[in-house]
C-alpha cells in the first residue's frame, strides 16, 4: 500500500506521533524513511483539515532535534567502536566508505555539516552519532541541530503543505496544467537548498585529521 494511502487510515494524533518517532529514530542513526513520511503527511494535511500542519511541523522538528541529540550522546559515549558495530549491523548505510565521506564532511564544514546534513539522506543519519564520536563541542552541535531541525522539518512541512493546497485549488481551475505549475514552483526552493546541502559531501584526497571543534 502506498504510504499516503496508509496514512489516510491513521488518526491525526497517531500521524503526529508517527512522524515525530520515525524522524527521531532516523536522526538518532537508524536508517528509516523520515523524509518520505514527513512529505506524505504534509501532503495529506493539505487535503484533510483535521491534520494541523503547525502541529505536524512541530512534531517533526521536535523529533529531529531530540533524535539528533540522543544520537550525539550515544556517539560521544560509544566512540569509534559504535561506528564499527553499526557498520556490521547496517553495512549498506554505515559502510567504511560512507563513514569516511561523512567524516571528511565534518572535518571540512564543522557544525555546518550538522545543519546542512538535514537535507542530505546520508548525513541525516550520521550527523548526531558522528558529531558525538568526533567530540564536537556540544554548544556548536546544539545550535546547528536546532536550526537545522527547524529549517528542514518546518520548512519541508510548510512547502509541501502549500504545494498541496495550491495544487488542489489550481487543479480545479486549470486541470493538470495548474498541478504541474504548483509543484514546480513549490519544489524550486527545496531544490536550491538541497543543491547547497550536497556541497557538504565534498571529499578530499587523504585529508589530515582535524578536530571537530575547529
Amino acid at each position: 500500500m502506498h504510504v499516503q494511502e496508509w496514512l489516510e487510515t491513521v488518526p491525526p494524533l497517531a500521524i503526529y506521533l508517527l512522524v515525530g518517532l520515525v524522524i527521531g529514530l532516523e536522526s538518532l542513526g537508524i536508517p528509516l524513511p523520515g523524509e518520505i513520511i514527513l512529505v506524505s503527511s504534509a501532503l495529506l494535511a493539505s487535503q484533510h483539515g483535521d491534520i494541523d500542519p503547525f502541529v505536524l511541523g512541530a512534531c517533526a522538528t521536535a523529533g529531529a532535534i531530540i533524535g539528533d541529540s540522543i544520537g550525539y550522546a550515544i556517539g560521544r559515549k560509544g566512540g569509534r567502536p559504535l561506528l564499527a558495530w553499526l557498520g556490521a549491523k547496517f553495512p549498506r548505510h554505515f559502510s567504511e566508505a560512507h563513514i569516511a565521506t561523512a567524516e571528511r564532511s565534518f572535518q571540512k564544514w564543522g557544525m555546518w555539516a550538522v545543519f546542512f546534513g538535514r537535507f542530505v539522506a546520508l548525513l541525516r543519519i550520521f550527523a548526531g552519532p558522528l558529531a558525538g564520536v568526533l567530540r564536537m563541542p556540544y554548544w556548536k552541535f546544539l545550535t546547528a541541530n536546532v536550526l537545522g531541525g527547524i529549517v528542514w522539518a518546518g520548512g519541508t512541512t510548510a512547502v509541501i503543505y502549500y504545494v498541496g493546497v495550491v495544487a488542489e485549488s489550481w487543479l480545479k481551475r486549470f486541470s493538470w496544467l495548474g498541478l504541474v505549475a504548483a509543484v514546480l514552483i513549490g519544489l524550486t526552493s527545496m531544490l536550491i537548498i538541497k543543491r547547497k546541502a550536497k556541497k557538504v559531501q565534498t571529499t578530499h584526497q587523504e585529508p589530515e585529521p582535524v578536530g571537530a571543534g575547529d
